[in-house]
């Protein structure tokens, strides 16, 4: 394990290598300031390194030649150039970069008491082969969904509690000197890996559930979904939307999604919550019955537990 602690703010900051950019230097007339800095763990299969940036910065390179994989601690970020138009990234996303995508990303926020934090873990794809396989041995799919393995694409999502107390995890794992550290990081990298096949075969499912017709009965009922979050979930329709049993289909559910039809609901709807937080300036209150909660103190506590903000705390982050 080692770490790159801060520089002397009149010292020359360390070069990166070739593949990110780790920390960057702004001239002054009398001195130079530090304006990223990164510490680094190293660790079985996988580094993780947390970012803080210090002041507002434009236009910085991140890429690795592996999968990276990038979860956002503090503060936002606004991504370009690994999906079609900007994308902001807050706590509470998932941001997952394929080997050699370069990505430019914008620090609009940051300042030296509230700096801007995030870390990273680059994933080794020998790991990510092996866990497919595993899966693909354990868990086959239905011939129509293909096998089980990484697709090389850009991948932002915002993620489940489950998954932010995983990465909490891992940082621990990875700062600690404990005789079963290696492996027990090792444990959690692949339950990482895992969420992200799985996370990456649902937006998949998802692609295919807006075509016009979808061409799987879990894609049909995946977009019934879609375009009725604020309904109350009745499983024989959903189950006659997707032209199966509903046996059958709270299976799929489960094995492809990896949650139930009413949890992947919550999901929907709280994601459809930040979308209109951050896109319309409608009220709160009018968000949270549009989405089909019956009271504004149950929305703020589902919200909260998903993302560590309550919702008008959210829109205040975007707006600042």
């Amino acid at each position: 394990m080692h770490a790159v602690t801060p520089p002397d703010s009149r010292a020359r900051a360390p070069r990166a290598d070739n593949t990110r950019t780790l920390e960057q230097l702004a001239e002054t007339p009398r001195t130079r300031r530090l304006i990223e800095n990164r510490i680094c763990y190293a660790g079985p299969h996988a580094e993780l390194s947390i970012y803080d940036t210090w002041w507002p910065a434009q236009d910085v390179a991140l890429s690795a030649e592996r999968v990276l994989y990038c979860g956002m601690l503090q503060g936002r970020k606004v991504m370009h150039g690994a999906t079609d138009a900007p994308e902001t990234f807050l706590p509470g996303e998932s941001f997952v970069l394929a080997p050699h995508q370069e990505v430019r990303i914008d620090f609009p926020d940051a300042r030296p008491d509230a700096p801007t934090t995030c870390l990273t873990i680059d994933l080794d794809p020998a790991r990510i082969h092996a866990l497919s396989e595993r899966l693909n041995q354990a868990q086959p799919r239905e011939r129509e969904l293909g096998e089980w393995h990484y697709h090389p694409h850009a991948l932002h999502v915002p993620h489940s509690p489950t998954t932010q107390a995983l990465i909490e995890r891992l940082m621990g794992l990875f700062r600690e000197n404990h005789p079963d550290r290696d492996a027990l990081i090792g444990l959690g990298i692949d339950e990482l890996i895992v969420r992200l096949l799985r996370t990456q075969s649902r937006e998949m499912l998802l692609a295919d559930a807006r075509q016009t017709p979808p061409r799987h009965g879990l894609a049909a009922a995946l977009a019934w979904l879609e375009r009725h979050p604020e309904q109350p979930l009745d499983g024989a329709q959903l189950a006659r939307e997707a032209c199966m049993s509903k046996a059958r289909l709270y299976r799929l559910f489960q094995r492809e999604v990896g949650c139930t039809p009413g949890e992947y609901q919550q999901r929907l709807r709280l994601a459809r919550a930040r979308q209109w937080l951050r896109e319309a300036d409608a009220p709160i209150t009018e968000i949270c019955y549009s989405l089909g909660y019956r009271s504004l103190s149950h929305f703020t506590r589902r919200f909260k537990a998903a993302y560590g903000l309550t919702p008008g705390d959210y829109r205040r982050l975007l707006i600042a």
